[in-house]
């Protein structure tokens, strides 16, 4: 498996699905304070953030005098978090971080991160929320991108080139979302006890061919496809944390982005797209700079055209003399 080129994309994953507490995952969210906190970030939307103090407003919200009670209300609800002394208000759950516990990968992708009071301090800094927030579970929550390739070719099978750079078109599978109605790479969360492998294989088959729709003898048929799919040399272009929207202190995103290619294309041919689970729509997809896609999906993207020496960009790659 390649080494993975270490940079962090500066905004969301664009995963479309949030990872789901486990059993012994719901006794991550405290009743008490924390769950104050949850339940506010819930019914209004990001403003800003400064000193480790969350500003919020609703949507279409001014800073009128009711916009400055909510912030001064949330404020307080965070004063109360710091206060609080014990890590989680279950008694019975002790999470292990930095370590598989149980079923559940508290390992981060980026190496040791802190824990402080109880608590995983999220390794890229303060967010300015404190808890679990929206996401799943605490410290890292694993995601998994699969980016399906193959070379653009004519009638005659013939690869397409270019005109302007020269090189190959290279095309990726890519699903609409129903929630925001974007484009962008198949994808969701790693479920405990599951290899990355296996989360990748099931998240294009549930996104990008409509597995769990499928009836018994169709899902063998397609499983024995995928698996020579997935089975193949395959490049890690992404592996590590990412910028979240959800992302706290205490908790924060993490993905490996992983591409398959078919390089002849008689596999995908035996393949037919359809659209399923979170995807509205689904489709090949030329590559370019000029794609529009969800978050950082277009980054991880520009980085497989790059690894595979495919067209990017029409303008010249001469760097400047001297």
């Amino acid at each position: 498996m390649a080494k993975a080129d270490r940079v962090v994309p500066r905004e969301r994953t664009g995963h479309s699905k949030h990872p789901l507490p486990t059993t012994e995952e719901k006794t991550d969210s405290p009743r008490g304070h924390d769950q104050m906190v949850n339940t506010e970030i819930r019914l209004i939307m990001f403003f800003a953030a400064k000193d480790g103090e969350a500003l919020y407003t609703r949507p279409g919200a001014d800073c009128t005098s009711d916009h400055e009670l909510l912030i001064a209300k949330f404020r307080l609800k965070l004063k109360r978090v710091e206060k609080t002394t014990r890590p989680f208000s279950e008694s019975n759950f002790s999470p292990k971080f930095n370590e598989k516990d149980g079923q559940v990968e508290r390992k981060s992708q980026n190496g040791l991160y802190e824990v402080e009071n109880g608590r995983p301090r999220n390794p890229a800094g303060r967010t300015g929320l404190v808890g679990r927030g929206l996401l799943g579970r605490w410290g890292p929550n694993h995601a998994a991108d699969p980016i399906i390739t193959r070379w653009k070719r004519d009638r005659s099978g013939n690869k397409i080139t270019h005109p302007t750079s020269g090189k190959n078109i290279l095309q990726f599978v890519a699903i609409k979302r129903k929630d925001c109605g974007e484009w962008a790479i198949p994808g969701g969360m790693v479920d405990p006890g599951e290899k990355i492998s296996a989360t990748l294989k099931r998240e294009f088959g549930e996104e990008a061919l409509n597995s769990l729709q499928k009836s018994s003898a169709e899902k063998r048929e397609l499983q024995d496809k995928l698996h020579r799919l997935f089975s193949q040399e395959h490049l890690v272009i992404y592996k590590g944390y990412v910028d979240d929207p959800r992302n706290t202190d205490n908790a924060w995103m993490e993905t490996e982005a992983v591409n398959y290619h078919d390089e002849t294309g008689e596999i995908m041919d035996n393949l037919t797209l359809e659209a399923g689970d979170d995807a509205g729509k689904v489709k090949w997809m030329d590559i370019s700079d000029k794609l529009k896609l969800y978050a950082s999906h277009a980054q991880f993207i520009k980085l497989v055209a790059e690894k595979r020496g495919a067209h990017w960009s029409e303008d010249s790659e001469t760097g400047c003399p001297g």
